[in-house]
């Protein structure tokens, strides 16, 4: 078997990851892992030949953009405090506390490289944590603190990274040009997120193909990441920039066609690189084997304390940051999302798996420092990673759904219901304001008007049918049935025509192009 086939075999099993998990009740991430698992330990599957440097300007650039357009700035702004104390506290005292512990119990660890290693295992994966948790029905507030902590927390440890790096390369550290590489990083990646926003907010208004327009879309988050490492800023940040921005101003309301075109290629790329990164994951642990075939004992027992350390420090951290944050939220008119007991708390810890970026991170470790010299310990560093990684992946990623299921978290689904009637209402009322608009300058008779009237109130209607009254709630349901009566007559004759067209493609004389065209006429048609 050769790179190619072993990447073809991932992607098959990325979207099959998908039903298979939804029967199972697991989460699709985690099955692709227990995959590259079982394929990495198979003697016919070649070995991951992929540089260490490509795998996070490769996977995470499209991650990061498909997770952002699930959320806006503005929930990421009402939850600035909690997401504060987890992607960037939690991840400073998580790698502090690692950094501790792995200098003390491993022979001739320095301090650079331990740091090195708490930043690799610190940051909790923004793609495991949604992956997992959008799939239990857990309450949107925690979903939405896990998504900020798991965008944001990369910054931060990808930083700390690369300054403890530096240090054990050279054999230099300063703690003021580190915070200055800090602070400096974070202001690039901004400049660069926000220009490349705008300058691809602006073309998308002069793209009007919806091809063109998703093509871009594709583009956008490589260059927004690739531009702001060129510049020695925080690519994933200036992704996260730049998505956020497109999410807030990019947005056509009356662009139906580029909208639900691109919701579904972007689901199609989420899927598959999802499936690909995770996959990588458990490919990888040829490495940690090869490294741990002369002293096994001494290997697993480092990576058991510091995968303690790791787990444990998040819990110990949670619990009185969220009550910290209750009392906040309870003394002060705060709008944060926040976990309202200790079982979304406890849900909130467990949910703290390590995935894509500490695999990438590991791996990129220097084989040599500046003097020539074997980078310290490094066969140990990438061990102790990878039994972080697979063990909150694996052993969190496949409890968590008994453990939720256990403690009874759920959503709120009044919440939800209610918000919902909320939008029903202000479309309905919407559609009504625009048609006493268009009567105030055009004459319409009283039927038509009354036609319209009707059709305003069924905007809302449809969306939620809670908001009419019972006789015009029962009206509508008839209308409903009668009416997927005539779409599926309408979509049987529509059928018909498609296949009398498509048929003619096979025909003498018929030219692709305008068979495609009229296809995709009637293609339109369908969706109406």
């Amino acid at each position: 078997m050769d790179q190619l086939a072993l990447l073809f075999i991932v992607l098959l099993g990325a979207v099959i990851s998908v039903p298979v998990g939804d029967r199972l009740g697991l989460p699709a991430p985690v099955l692709m892992t227990l995959l590259g698992i079982v394929l990495a330990v198979l003697d016919f599957v070649p070995n991951v030949d992929i540089p260490p440097e490509l795998i996070l300007p490769t996977l995470l650039p499209p991650l990061l953009y498909a997770a952002v357009r699930r959320t806006s700035w503005r929930q990421f702004s009402a939850n600035r405090r909690p997401i504060f104390l987890l992607a960037v506290a939690l991840v400073f005292v998580t790698t502090v506390c690692v950094a501790a512990v792995a200098h003390t119990i491993v022979p001739g660890l320095p301090l650079a490289a331990a740091v090195a290693l708490g930043a690799l295992v610190a940051p909790p994966d923004p793609v495991a944590a949604t992956a997992v948790a959008g799939q239990l029905g857990l309450p949107r507030r925690l979903v939405s603190i896990l998504e900020g902590e798991g965008l944001f927390n990369d910054v931060t440890a990808i930083v700390l990274y690369h300054v403890a790096i530096a240090a054990a390369v050279s054999g230099e550290f300063s703690a003021w040009h580190a915070g200055l590489d800090l602070v400096l990083s974070a202001v690039v990646a901004v400049a660069v997120g926000m220009a490349l926003g705008w300058g691809a907010n602006r073309l998308l208004g002069l793209l009007e193909d919806a091809t063109l327009q998703i093509g871009l879309t594709l583009l956008v988050p490589y260059a927004s990441y690739v531009l702001a490492e060129e510049l020695h800023g925080s690519g994933v940040l200036a992704v996260l920039t730049t998505a956020l921005f497109l999410a807030e101003y990019a947005a056509d309301a009356d662009d139906v066609m580029t909208r639900l075109a691109g919701h579904t290629v972007w689901d199609v790329v989420d899927t598959l690189v999802t499936g690909v990164a995770f996959g990588l994951v458990g490919l990888e642990l040829h490495n940690a084997i090869r490294t741990a075939s002369s002293h096994w004992s001494e290997l697993l027992a480092w990576a058991g304390v510091v995968v303690a350390v790791v787990v444990f420090v998040r819990l110990l951290w949670l619990l009185p940051a969220s009550w910290l944050t209750n009392r906040l939220h309870a003394s002060r008119n705060y709008e944060e999302d926040i976990p309202t007991g200790w079982r979304e708390t406890v849900v909130m810890w467990w949910s703290g798996m390590r995935g894509v970026a500490s695999v990438a991170l590991a791996l990129a470790v220097p084989l040599k420092t500046d003097s020539g010299a074997p980078f310290p310990n490094r066969d140990e560093i990438v061990f102790i990673a990878f039994g972080v990684i697979m063990v909150t992946l694996v052993v969190q990623g496949l409890t968590l759904p008994w453990l939720v299921k256990r403690l009874g978290v759920r959503a709120d689904t009044e919440r939800e219901q209610e918000f919902e009637r909320e939008l029903a209402v202000r479309a309905a009322k919407a559609a009504k304001r625009r048609l006493r608009e268009i009567e105030s300058v055009e004459d319409l008779p009283d039927e038509l008007s009354e036609l319209m009237q009707r059709r305003a109130f069924e905007i809302g209607l449809r969306i939620n049918p809670q908001i009419g009254d019972e006789e015009r709630r029962e009206a509508h349901e008839y209308r409903v049935r009668r009416l997927k009566r005539v779409r599926r007559i309408q979509g049987e004759m529509l059928s018909a025509a498609r296949h009398a067209v498509l048929a003619a493609r096979s025909e003498p004389g018929a030219d692709p192009e305008i068979v495609d065209r009229v296809l995709r006429h009637l293609d339109v048609r369908s969706l109406r």
